[in-house]
């Protein structure tokens, strides 16, 4: 039995080597070298200097602006494309004919088969002077600016990361038993009462999963901000590589990107908690 034992943890042990492996390689030795990194100094022509100090993490304030960007756009962003998603996620799930619901969300999905910067690049030019601001001041509106604004990152933000919000969304309802909307209406339950109390509240854990999802990405977002802000509107992404080839203030540039990922750990916590209890109330309410 012992020989048993050993045998199905070696296999077990052989199994799980290789994606081991992989995430020491390419997830905790990068990080334990930014780690190290972040408490050191910059050298005098840049790069690293070996030093043990915390001024890099007192120097934060020093990128404020991203910072206070990034924690605004952010949450502002995902939030926007949550109120975007829902209905879209509602209706592939619940009301879309059957015969039709793959290609609807086969169409959901296509944006993903197009380079983000290339789809960046096209709301560049809508949003320019040619494309929007053009059709307006034809109409006798003008004056108006569109791109290199926060509007303007927001916008670029729902359209890249929509997708991402809808998926997790409609598999929670998709997985909905029917027989509870009909059992709410059958006791006299208005349609608002029903969504609002079955419907959206048992999608609650799909909704937190994309908003968290969304969220994390966000935090490091470099390209939408780069084109539609047009150095305007600064993301931690921003800095981060300002930092790294520009400036080449590795340390400082370490302890945003340490604090970036607490950030990212506390938000997967915040949101793996909610979802949690999300459940439990889901699995007392059935019961």
């Amino acid at each position: 039995m012992r020989d048993n034992f050993l045998r199905k943890n070696l296999v077990t042990a052989l199994l799980l080597a290789p994606a081991t492996l992989w995430l020491v390689v390419f997830l905790v030795l990068p990080f334990i070298a930014i780690a190290v990194f972040s408490v050191g100094e910059r050298a005098p022509e840049g790069g690293y200097q070996a030093a043990f100090t915390l001024a890099q993490y007192a120097n934060l304030p020093a990128r404020a602006t991203a910072f206070w960007n990034t924690m605004v756009l952010a949450p502002a962003g995902a939030l926007a494309c949550l109120l975007v998603a829902y209905p879209v996620a509602y209706y592939l799930a619940l009301r879309a004919p059957e015969r039709w619901r793959l290609i609807l969300l086969a169409l959901v999905v296509i944006p993903f088969w197009t380079s983000l910067l290339m789809r960046t690049y096209a709301w560049m030019y809508v949003l320019g002077g040619r494309g929007i601001p053009a059709l307006l001041a034809y109409v006798g509106i003008e004056d108006i600016r569109l791109i290199n604004t926060p509007g303007a990152v927001l916008l670029g933000i729902v359209y890249g990361y929509l997708p991402l919000m809808i998926l997790p969304i409609y598999v929670s309802l998709e997985r909905l038993d029917r027989r509870l909307l009909e059992a709410s209406a059958d006791l006299g339950a208005t349609p608002v009462s029903t969504f609002l109390g079955v419907t959206l509240r048992l999608s609650l854990p799909g909704v937190m999963t994309g908003f968290s999802l969304v969220m994390i990405l966000l935090l490091g977002e470099y390209l939408i901000p780069t084109l539609l802000g047009g150095g305007k509107v600064f993301f931690i992404g921003n800095a981060l590589v300002d930092l790294f080839l520009q400036s080449r203030n590795w340390p400082f540039g370490s302890a945003i990107a340490i604090t970036l990922v607490l950030v990212s750990v506390v938000v997967l916590i915040a949101a793996n908690r909610i979802s949690t209890r999300l459940s439990g109330a889901r699995r007392v309410d059935l019961m």
